[in-house]
Formats: C-alpha cells, sequence, structure tokens
C-alpha cells in the first residue's frame, strides 16, 4: 500500500494574469507593509520602465531597491543588499527578475533574521552534503521578513523554501532553506517576461521540464505531484513552442507560467530530485552555465542512463509530450532542439578539463544521491558528463 504525506508550503497565493504593479499594491496594503524592499534584474532597472512602475505603485511605502545581484546568487552580493534592506527597516520584500534575484530575496531574509553581515558568515548555514550522500543542514532562525516575487523568468524557485548562493572564493554554489523563506505570494504576469531574452526565457522554460520530469521519475513521486507534473509537461510542451514561434503570444507565456508553476509541487512537498538537477547545480556555480542551459544540456542523457531503471515511469513523461510510444529522452531532446537551445557541455564552455571536477563536486549535491539508478561516484557521474559532452 502507497503511503506517504503532502505538506502545503508557507505561501498564501498565487495571483496570475493581472498587471503585476496593481497585484503588488494590493497584496502590499493587504499586509500593512510600509517598508518595502524591492530588488530587482539590473537590465530591467537599467532598460526598461518596469522598476519605476513598481515604485510608483509602492509610493511612500517604496523603502529601497537593490538591482546588483549576479548570475547564481553570490555571497557578495547578497551581504550588500541585505545591509541596504537593514538599514531601510524592511518589513517585506519585492522581486522583480529570474531565479537569482529571487534567491537573493530568500538568502536576504535570512540574512536578516540572523544576523548575517559577512560573506564568511554564511559558512555557520549552509547544508553539507558528504560524498555518500550524509546531509547536515545548521539550524537556521525563521526569516521575519516574507517576500512578493515577480517572475520574469520560469525556473520556478519562486515556488520553493530554499535558495541557492555561490561561494566565488571557492566557486562554490551552495543551498540554504527553512519553510519561512518561502515567499508570501508570487504574481504572475505574463507581460512582464516580453523583455526577458528569448534564450533566457526558454531555457528556464527547460528547466521547468526538468522540474516535471525528475519529479515523476522519482521513485518517491506522489499522486497529486505526478497529476501536476503531467499537466505541467503538457503546458510546457505546447507553450514554449507557440512562443518560440510568436512572442508577442501572451496567452502562450502565461501557459508557459502555469506549467512552471505546476512543475514545483512536487518539490514543495520535499520530492526528490535526479542527477540532472545534481550535476546541473555544479554546472552552474562552477563552471558558470546559465541556470536554464544546465537542464538543456544534462536532462536528455540523464534520462537515457536511468531508462534501463524506471522505463514505466519515463514513459508517463513520454504520454505527457504527446507520444508514449517514443522515448522520453528523445522528446525532450526534441523540445531543445525547437527551441534553438544548446543540448551539450561543450556548446555552453564546459571543457573536458573541468569534467573531473564538476564530478566529484557533484558527488557533494543531494540530488545526486536520489537518483532513480544508483550513482556509485565520481566515475559514474563522469560517464553521464562524457556522453552529455
Amino acid at each position: 500500500m502507497l503511503t506517504g504525506a503532502y505538506r502545503f508550503p508557507a505561501m498564501e497565493s498565487v495571483i496570475y494574469g493581472r498587471a503585476f504593479a496593481d497585484v503588488v499594491k494590493e497584496e502590499v496594503e493587504r499586509a500593512d507593509a510600509h517598508a518595502v524592499f524591492v530588488i530587482a534584474s539590473g537590465t530591467l532597472a537599467r532598460e526598461t520602465d518596469l522598476v519605476e512602475r513598481l515604485k510608483a505603485a509602492l509610493g511612500n511605502r517604496f523603502a529601497g531597491l537593490c538591482a546588483k545581484i549576479g548570475s547564481h546568487t553570490p555571497r557578495v552580493d547578497c551581504i550588500a543588499a541585505a545591509d541596504a534592506a537593514r538599514e531601510a527597516r524592511t518589513d517585506l520584500i519585492v522581486t522583480l527578475g529570474g531565479g537569482s534575484v529571487t534567491d537573493a530575496a530568500k538568502i536576504v531574509a535570512m540574512c536578516l533574521s540572523n544576523d548575517i553581515r559577512d560573506a564568511a558568515d554564511f559558512d555557520n548555514y549552509r547544508a553539507r552534503i558528504d560524498a555518500d550522500g550524509k546531509s547536515i543542514r545548521p539550524p537556521i532562525q525563521a526569516p521575519r521578513v516574507r517576500t512578493i516575487t515577480v517572475p520574469t523568468t520560469l525556473s520556478a524557485g519562486e515556488y520553493t523554501a530554499s535558495a541557492g548562493c555561490t561561494d566565488t572564493v571557492r566557486n562554490v554554489k551552495e543551498s540554504y532553506g527553512h519553510p519561512m523563506m518561502m515567499a508570501k505570494a508570487v504574481v504572475l504576469d505574463p507581460a512582464a517576461t516580453v523583455h526577458t531574452p528569448e534564450w533566457l526565457l526558454l531555457s528556464t522554460g527547460i528547466r521547468a521540464v526538468d522540474h516535471a520530469v525528475e519529479d515523476i521519475c522519482s521513485p518517491l513521486c506522489q499522486p497529486l505531484s505526478e497529476g501536476a507534473s503531467a499537466q505541467a509537461l503538457k503546458l510546457l510542451g505546447r507553450g514554449l513552442r507557440s512562443v518560440k514561434n510568436d512572442a508577442g503570444d501572451l496567452d502562450a507565456r502565461l501557459e508557459c507560467q502555469f506549467g512552471a508553476w505546476l512543475s514545483m509541487i512536487g518539490s514543495q512537498t520535499g520530492i526528490p530530485k535526479g542527477a540532472s538537477h545534481g550535476i546541473g547545480h555544479v554546472l552552474g556555480g562552477t563552471a558558470h552555465v546559465p541556470h536554464g542551459y544546465t537542464s538543456c544540456v544534462m536532462l536528455p542523457h540523464v534520462l537515457r542512463f536511468n531508462h534501463a531503471v524506471n522505463a514505466d515511469r519515463q514513459a508517463l513523461v513520454s504520454d505527457a509530450l504527446g507520444d508514449r510510444g517514443a522515448p522520453a529522452a528523445d522528446l525532450v531532446a526534441a523540445l531543445i532542439a525547437d527551441l534553438g537551445l544548446p543540448s551539450r557541455l561543450r556548446d555552453v564552455g564546459v571543457g573536458q578539463e573541468q569534467l573531473d571536477r564538476i564530478a566529484e563536486l557533484s558527488m557533494h549535491d543531494r540530488w545526486i544521491h536520489t537518483n532513480p539508478r544508483k550513482i556509485e561516484g565520481p566515475s559514474v557521474v563522469r560517464q553521464i558528463l562524457d556522453a552529455a559532452w
């Protein structure tokens, strides 16, 4: 008999299909916040009027802006943002941007509640994963400052209570988490995504595909997450191709946002992921591969590696992508190709001389140890990397 538990996240609402500035104003008033700190994409702040529209909507509740968060959320950038938020006596954070900005808000909230004031202080709170999979997660004081998130990409980190943050000294991306790091509300406005570069929007869409695929393929997949992930794949498979064909199709963009949301139902309750995520974290933090590209270059190869042990689960992925008789890896690869995205490690600047270090560091990611097909050590990861190179 199947047993388990689904735990609902500490998120109040997802509001979709309306202008983000109007919704944020309403949510800020509902929260009775008076000092709202904005963390936004630097590109959006420099090249569009979205941040100014947000500031206008906040009026005298606007308390400050950080628009200097680097890719993969560097520790030093989060410290600078936390210092500014602390000085502003922030009682609510609003984000406008992609995954690095979203993660930064969670990290800033953690810094505020745990008096983290220096990059080295993160060492006291980072998750430590031994090469054998043993995990140590130091206690974190619950964040008191919550977040309203307006995502402009599709990687969907706004739906989790954990965040990745990069130690640029050791060149390693690490994980931090607490249930109250979860966003209070997420605002889905497809019009806010039109400034996102095509490659970034579509590749983060494949990141969402990766969430859904590895959820379905997990031995611990739950009924609710399986249904949500299957629907996510249907929406993303259709919506991403439509956006590629017509960048102005706001309905297709919203469809992609719905797919990204549904792809995270399993992650919210702790369904473990597999090697595509595990290796992808290292490709991002150590090899500096953009977040979405990590899934483009790894997911089909991980599916092929796992097929011997979970062909029945992969058939569900194939069904959701519209062709139950075709291998899931081939269908995912075809979607990536249709979107004009890279499919090999060498296409995203990873050299063969980096593969051994990537393999070794991957063994310290928790998702390597929950891959459906057991990964015994770095040599096995290296086999997958060689196939993907």
